[in-house]
């Protein structure tokens, strides 16, 4: 009993979403909140665009971009690689193929400089313990005037305020774009500094 009581506790707390529990995040629900085709449009994905997407727990809106990407591709980072082979396996059930999976833990992200258009993450700043250096490692593989694209929903107990969010990136070169949604579910678009 004791297991299952820490085990709902690690659920709804504050942290790492726990892998046990990633069939969870693949609820329709979600879409109540922001779905794929909004964050797709609020990205400005183009087909071409090399993305990446950091916390993609088991893939919901990496199944949803990736075919987006005609002549591009999806990149998924990830801190747990049960997340990453939970996604891996639905993605390629799904005959999704420019995907590539990444295990590393944001102080160093294996890309190349400015080798991306798009950075995005759902739900995911707020569980980042060392927030300063994964920013400083965005800025340095996101290209010029590339988008970092942050989403929060309500209910997260880690969710992180807009006011929040512009205050960690004020001194970090990235501009503030645009904001969609409402304070307790949005996107929060910054631009890498030209």
């Amino acid at each position: 009993m004791d297991n299952k009581v820490s085990s709902i506790k690690r659920l709804a707390g504050k942290g790492v979403f726990p892998p046990k529990y990633a069939f969870t995040l693949l609820s329709p629900l979600r879409n109540i909140f922001i779905s794929p085709r909004q964050l797709i449009e609020r990205m400005d994905l183009k087909s071409d665009s090399i993305v990446l997407e950091v916390g993609p727990g088991p893939g919901y809106f990496s199944a949803k971009i990736a075919p987006v990407l005609h002549s591009g591709k999806l990149f998924l980072t990830d801190i747990q690689q049960e997340m990453l082979d939970y996604a891996k396996k639905r993605l390629s059930r799904k005959k999704i193929n420019n995907v590539e999976y990444h295990l590393c833990d944001g102080s160093y992200l294996p890309f190349s400089e400015s080798m991306f258009a798009v950075i995005f993450m759902v739900t995911v700043l707020g569980e980042i313990e060392n927030k300063q250096q994964y920013i400083k490692e965005f800025y340095r593989v996101l290209r010029k005037n590339g988008i970092l694209s942050i989403s929060e929903q309500a209910g997260d107990p880690d969710k992180m305020e807009p006011a929040e969010i512009k205050e960690l990136l004020k001194d970090s070169g990235f501009i503030f774009d645009r904001i969609f949604g409402t304070n307790k579910n949005f996107t929060i678009n910054f631009r890498k500094e030209v």
